[in-house]
């Protein structure tokens, strides 16, 4: 198939970070320090600067640095536990030999066969080493919440790096102030508290708000870290919408249902195509002339759309296309082609 064989060239599959087999105790633990230490030093700073403040009058400082707080803390609590769009595994009776070609934006990409999770996994969804799990729209591995960041949770994080920097800045400035305010006092335990609450919060601050401004630049030009880093799309790409729709579709658009959950449906259809060929010798046309004979059988998917076996790359291309099941005409020089046929329900 000529087709098959051209789109296929199309996309160059960026290199796999190596699966190297990590215990699960010492990544959580880390995690479960970045709390801690979130709340060691808010206790620090509201019981000894903060209270100060509040105790001469001063209540606009833990007017905003508290519901900063609250904010922080849930998203970091809520980004360790999320699910960053976790696909579900596939099957072994599944052929890791058929070929998925999607088409997006008038580029084609071939569904690379993922031989942990046994399933043809879509575009732009990648296997993570450390949670040896396939996520969807995979960003990066977050190692200071332990979490894949991917499409269901890029939002908390989006989230979490905001309100740190908001966080973090607050702090500063709180402590800078109740520094200025007491400089006619001598040296006391809210003094040193406030120095070593305000050290941290600027170290954070700076590589805080270079991550946010990364992280504004992928969601503007859609690409997400782990493409950037291996320059997945070259030329250009092909999920790119528009700045202003980049953001809704990141940001504001219903992520669906659980795909680990029991009923699995179209979520984001998009104008696409979907052709579907085993690399098996396929059965020879019908000749020009003389008895038709019987029609030459199809490739037929044995479950409707969206409601196919886990790894028959269904549900897996669900976010980024809709599925137009094969079909084999005759062309005019007497080969076969693949031609798309519209959905059912389809205008």
């Amino acid at each position: 198939m000529p087709f098959l064989k051209d789109a296929v060239t199309l996309v160059k599959e960026p290199q796999q970070l190596p699966a190297i087999p990590l215990s699960w105790f010492l990544p959580s633990m880390f995690a479960a320090f970045n709390v801690a230490l979130l709340l060691f030093l808010s206790g620090l700073f509201f019981g000894f600067p903060c209270r100060w403040l509040v105790q001469n009058g001063e209540w606009a400082f833990p007017a905003i640095t508290g519901p900063l707080f609250i904010l922080t803390f849930f998203s970091l609590v809520s980004l360790n536990f999320s699910d960053p769009g976790i696909l579900h595994r596939g099957s072994t009776k599944e052929d890791p030999m058929m070929v998925h070609v999607v088409r997006v934006n008038q580029r084609a990409f071939r569904l690379e066969w993922c031989p942990k999770c046994l399933f043809h996994r879509p575009p732009r969804t990648y296997h993570c080493p450390w949670c040896n799990i396939c996520v969807e729209d995979f960003d990066h591995h977050c190692k200071w919440v332990n979490n894949c960041i991917g499409h269901r949770n890029f939002r908390l994080f989006m989230l979490l790096v905001l309100s740190l920097c908001l966080y973090s800045g607050a702090l500063l400035v709180t402590c800078l102030m109740f520094l200025i305010r007491t400089r006619h006092l001598p040296f006391s335990l809210d003094k040193g508290i406030a120095i070593l609450v305000a050290v941290p919060a600027a170290g954070f601050l700076i590589p805080l708000f270079l991550l946010l401004l990364i992280q504004a630049i992928s969601v503007s030009r859609a690409e997400s870290s782990y493409e950037s880093k291996c320059r997945y799309h070259p030329e250009y790409n092909p999920f790119d919408q528009g700045f202003a729709k980049n953001w809704y579709l990141t940001m504001c658009a219903p992520l669906g249902p659980n795909y680990m959950s029991e009923v699995v449906c179209l979520q984001r259809p998009v104008g696409t195509e979907r052709i579907q060929e085993k690399t098996k010798p396929s059965p020879p046309c019908p000749p020009k002339h003389g008895h038709p004979g019987p029609p030459a059988p199809q490739h037929r998917p044995r479950h409707g759309p969206g409601k196919g076996p886990p790894g028959s790359g269904e549900a897996a291309a669900l976010q980024e296309m809709r599925r137009l099941p094969a079909s084999v005409e005759k062309s005019p020089g007497g080969t076969c082609q693949p031609t798309a046929e519209p959905a059912a329900g389809d205008p």
